[in-house]
């Protein structure tokens, strides 16, 4: 079914209506009669006979036509024989507010897959459950029974009514705009976030798309739409359950799978999705991305009244990757001929105190920086609007006139502007005109900033967004018959992980050039290879039952002569039956000592949110101290594979340093893409772990390998 016939509804049955004002069912119908909902509203409660002058049915049955639309407002308990009779009046969609569900558990999650299967089954798309409703203010269709909602352009998709609130009141407050629609998903147990994506996407009144999230019960799914979706309108959102403890909590309030994940991030940012750290960052970003126009360049100039403001936006922006650049000879002409001679003519402009008796000299000021093509943004910073405040009641009439000026310019220029005021608290009717102009105003500086990144951090996807950045995984039957056949022996024997041997064996059959090595059962075995390789050899523990062989004493490096390779194999033995007695193991492996270079690692884990991931970073023990990875879900293009090695904090190390060449950059996003055809190619695989990979000037060698299966 289409969510069209939700936000769309012609007909509506509120049940179980009731005349208590404290009751969902009553604000309901309140809001749909002052909505001006213009469909037919059908009260539902066999004890009333009218509500609010509309005539109450004793049962759905008795309403006189099939439904579009049903707001079920009683308890869990009730849900089925009410899904049954919806379904015999063709009700297309049901907002089901009970909880009891997937929140609570186990048994709730069955209650709920058994409510939705039955709902489908007649035909009827759910939203929730434990959802405080939804709301369509183009067509006066509100079942929240909030009042006086700001309407404008963002839509809202929350697992959170109180966080709906806390925004509906902020927009309120302090903003031009507001909302079209507002849907409080729920427990996401029938309907995903990723289908409300899909509706809004093509919804030509929304512009922007606000996302408070919990959980992501679809996280696969959700990225795909998501990256459609950006391409076309931004998607704003803050994801909770940071912590442990936050985890905790929005797992038990919504039942979904709930808690940031460390890819994330990474993620969403690579669908395009603008994600905000704090909930204060939510609305003035939504604002800003469904006002402004995109900034054509990540340019921009700060137009400040005092050096100390001036200094702090530079210092934010700057951190936020934002540039300040040089103003053009005939820009800082223009300024000189219009500021004080000890005005900064640099970027950020500081005024000096030249607006202080003239605060026209604002708009001035801004007409001169947005004429300079170097610039492609203004933020203005400090006390406009409140200098009618400040000085003398007549400089008011000027900041209106100004605000006017400015107003038209970002019109006729098409570049954004921002404003932060230290007098926003106090509503000048010069800042409603900026507001008017779609000029967005902010009492904090640092969100004003933010709201810069964010629009910068937008318009440059838009502009360069890269057409290999799908997240759909096309289980390609591409896999080698002989590494599979493997994977289903090892099963067999009822092992969960690839020896190293094996795991090595596998990169060789993908064409990963791999170190020579030797599995030796006896001493006698270790010499006869360790003489093979030429010495120099490393010696490894090889068990299904030692994973961590370092820490296990199973690892012995830099062997040069016979008697230390017996000494060493006797000693790996001895060691892991002490820390591991019953281990299962079936030798040593013998290899040669890798050549120096830098150490890496390159892996795969499969996300509960994302499914096949891959990750890379600084390897050997250094992944476990710096913890320096970044990570990508899969598939992993050759362009998202550079960006993995650029997101680290040490990318710099890997261009040469202190005399040393530079690595091979090339050989590590080869098998970072690798890794990431092997997730697809074998989806018996959970977990692949390469570390360390030494990366040299020419090449690199993978010294030791670990793959886990599901």
């Amino acid at each position: 079914m289409s969510l069209d016939r939700f936000f769309n509804a012609a007909s509506i049955a509120i049940i179980e209506a009731s005349r208590d004002v404290t009751d969902a069912g009553y604000q309901a119908l309140v809001t749909l009669q002052e909505g001006k909902f213009e469909g037919r509203i059908y009260p539902v409660n066999p004890k009333e006979k009218k509500i609010l002058g509309l005539k109450c049915y004793s049962s759905v049955l008795d309403i006189p036509e099939n439904l579009d639309l049903a707001l079920i407002t009683t308890p869990a308990e009730t849900l089925k024989g009410l899904l049954e009779e919806l379904g015999q009046k063709g009700t297309a969609g049901a907002v089901v507010l009970a909880g009891g569900f997937g929140e609570l558990g186990e048994d709730g999650r069955k209650l709920e897959e058994e409510l939705v299967t039955l709902a489908n089954e007649k035909g009827i798309r759910i939203i929730g459950p434990n959802t405080p409703g939804m709301i369509s203010l183009n067509n006066g269709i509100n079942l929240v029974g909030l009042k006086n909602i700001p309407k404008g352009s963002i839509a809202l998709l929350t697992q959170s009514g109180n966080i709906a609130l806390n925004l509906i009141t902020e927009a309120n407050l302090k903003s031009q705009t507001g909302f079209n629609y507002y849907v409080g998903v729920g427990n996401e147990g029938d309907i995903k976030f990723h289908e409300y994506l899909n509706y809004f996407t093509e919804d030509p009144e929304t512009k922007v798309i606000l996302m408070y999230v919990e959980g992501l019960r679809e996280g696969r799914q959700f990225l795909e739409q998501a990256s459609k979706t950006s391409q076309v309108k931004p998607i704003v959102l803050y994801k909770s359950g940071r912590s442990a403890k936050g985890s905790k909590t929005a797992g038990s309030h919504t039942g979904a799978l709930a808690g940031i994940s460390e890819v994330s991030q990474s993620a969403f940012r690579r669908a395009g999705i603008i994600e905000v750290e704090h909930p204060g960052e939510m609305f003035p970003v939504a604002e800003t991305l469904a006002l402004l126009p995109m900034l054509k360049d990540n340019s921009i100039a700060i137009l400040s009244d005092g050096g100390g403001h001036a200094t702090i936006a530079a210092d934010y922006l700057t951190d936020l990757g934002i540039m300040l650049p040089e103003l053009q000879k005939e820009t800082k002409a223009k300024l000189k001929a219009v500021l004080p001679s000890n005005a900064s003519l640099a970027n950020p402009i500081d005024v000096a105190g030249g607006t202080d008796r003239d605060p026209a000299i604002f708009a001035d000021c801004a007409e001169i920086l947005l004429d300079d093509k170097n610039i492609h943004g203004l933020l203005l910073v400090g006390l406009f609007g409140g200098y009618g405040i400040r000085f003398a009641q007549k400089l008011s009439f000027i900041e209106e006139d100004a605000a006017h000026r400015m107003g038209k310019l970002m019109e006729s220029t098409s570049k954004p502007i921002l404003l932060h005021s230290l007098y926003d608290y106090a509503k000048p009717h010069s800042l409603e005109l900026m507001r008017y102009y779609n000029i967005p105003v902010y009492d904090s500086l640092e969100i004003a900033c933010k709201c810069v990144e964010s629009l910068s951090i937008y318009s440059s996807y838009r502009r360069e967004f890269e057409r290999d950045g799908s997240f759909q995984i096309n289980w390609r039957n591409r896999a080698v018959s002989e590494v599979q056949e493997k994977i289903d022996n090892i099963l067999a024997e009822g092992r969960k992980a690839f020896l190293e041997p094996e795991a090595k064996d596998l990169f060789k059959l993908q064409g990963v050039p791999v170190p020579e090595s030797y599995l030796a059962t006896t001493e006698d075995e270790a010499v006869l290879y360790a003489e093979k390789i030429g010495y120099n050899a490393a010696m490894k523990v090889v068990s299904p039952d030692i994973l961590h062989k370092t820490d296990s004493g199973g690892v012995v490096l830099g062997l040069r002569n016979e008697q230390a390779v017996r000494e060493a194999f006797n000693t790996i033995i001895s060691n892991c039956n002490d820390c591991q007695p019953g281990a299962n193991i079936k030798g040593c492996l013998i290899s040669k000592m890798a050549e120096k270079g830098i150490e890496t690692i390159i892996g795969m884990k499969t996300d509960d949110q994302f499914g096949p991931t891959v990750m890379f970073g600084l390897g050997g023990i250094m992944v476990s101290v710096m913890k320096d990875v970044a990570f990508q879900v899969v598939p992993v293009s050759e362009y998202w594979a550079v960006a993995m090695i650029n997101e680290i904090k040490s990318a710099v190390i890997f261009d040469g340093f202190r005399g040393r060449p530079p690595s091979d950059k090339k050989a590590l996003v080869e098998l970072i893409q690798i890794v990431s055809e092997v997730a697809q190619a074998y989806p018996a695989i959970k977990e692949i772990d390469l570390n360390p990979v030494i990366v040299h000037n020419k090449g690199l060698t993978i010294v030791d390998a670990r793959i886990i299966l599901k």
